[in-house]
């Protein structure tokens, strides 16, 4: 049964709007607030409230957390929500440090009921239900939060202490960043070996293979389709320089080094930030991985036509 309280959500951006467009579907009624007041004017055209970050604390159990970045969870938390929400059930979905989420956990595990829910999956993946959840913190309040959280993310894994998701999403993160590279590689490959790209695709999707990547970025990469869904601000997991990583592996998840321990920060935005421009790369030369990773933090555009990969226009080069 369906919680008369209103569900809050904090930070309607592209993956917040997803969360209230399930919400409203699922029954819930859904009080938001965004600093950007035509994202408030959103809300309310698909069913939702606007209202202050006050009102929110006052009104709403569970508060959903959909921002930026750790910066603004904390800042949310600890100047917003205490004491106004005391006792209530926060759900940061943001995808954050995880040391600092868990210090955060901490530090409010005697005033708030706090859960840590990082979601791997685009925004259109958690529209359709795909997303997956990663909750780190106690049980009991995931247990509680059940009904908000089988709204949002039917699919989803209790992974332990809070951090524990964003740390597993850091390596998600890490694995996904190098299919993608995989996959713009081998549609180069095949274009450069005079296969067509798009037959080579079917191919592959049937093949041993095949991943979920194919899917989502394929299409996009042979058409050249490289337009910002979402403003992506660092698939940091992806272009890890080689001494980050090996510090991590060495160090253990909690190495101090933000540049490592925050991939995609800002899950408020979204992955789909030409994650796509991944299958850049020259046509001088054999493929080059290296320049391929350059490639995926830029949003260049290049394309291939009858089995040649043509660069975007000097104009549109950084």
């Amino acid at each position: 049964m369906v919680s008369a309280t209103p569900v809050g959500i904090i930070g309607v951006g592209l993956m917040g709007e997803v969360y209230a467009h399930r919400l409203i579907a699922a029954g819930f009624a859904v009080v938001g607030c965004d600093v950007d007041p035509a994202r408030n004017a959103r809300l309310a055209q698909i069913g939702g409230r606007a209202e202050t970050l006050a009102a929110i604390a006052r009104d709403c159990d569970p508060i959903v957390l959909a921002v930026f970045n750790t910066d603004q969870v904390e800042d949310v938390v600890e100047r917003a929500l205490i004491p106004a929400a005391a006792g209530k059930i926060v759900i940061a979905t943001s995808t954050c440090d995880p040391d600092r989420i868990a210090a955060l956990a901490a530090r409010v595990a005697d005033k708030l009921r706090f859960l840590e829910v990082p979601v791997s999956g685009t925004s259109e993946q958690v529209r359709q239900g795909d997303g997956v959840g990663l909750i780190g913190g106690d049980a009991r309040i995931a247990q509680a939060a059940a009904p908000v959280l089988d709204a949002l993310v039917p699919k989803r894994f209790h992974i332990g202490n809070a951090g524990d998701g964003g740390r597993t999403k850091l390596a998600v993160n890490l694995i996904l960043g190098l299919n993608r590279l995989a996959l713009a590689e081998g549609l180069v490959f095949a274009a450069r070996l005079g296969l067509d790209p798009e037959a080579f695709l079917n191919v592959a999707r049937a093949s041993a293979a095949a991943s979920q990547v194919m899917d989502t970025k394929g299409p996009k990469m042979i058409a050249g389709d490289f337009a910002p869904q979402g403003l992506q601000v660092g698939f940091r997991a992806l272009a890890l320089p080689a001494g980050d990583v090996e510090d991590v592996l060495l160090a253990g998840p909690r190495a101090q080094d933000p540049a490592v321990l925050q991939a995609d920060p800002g899950h408020g935005i979204d992955h789909d930030r030409n994650d796509t421009a991944q299958s850049r790369t020259r046509t001088t030369r054999g493929p080059d991985s290296a320049e391929v990773v350059q490639a995926a933090a830029t949003s260049d555009s290049g394309k291939v036509r009858n089995g040649t990969w043509t660069e975007p226009s000097a104009m549109s080069r950084r």
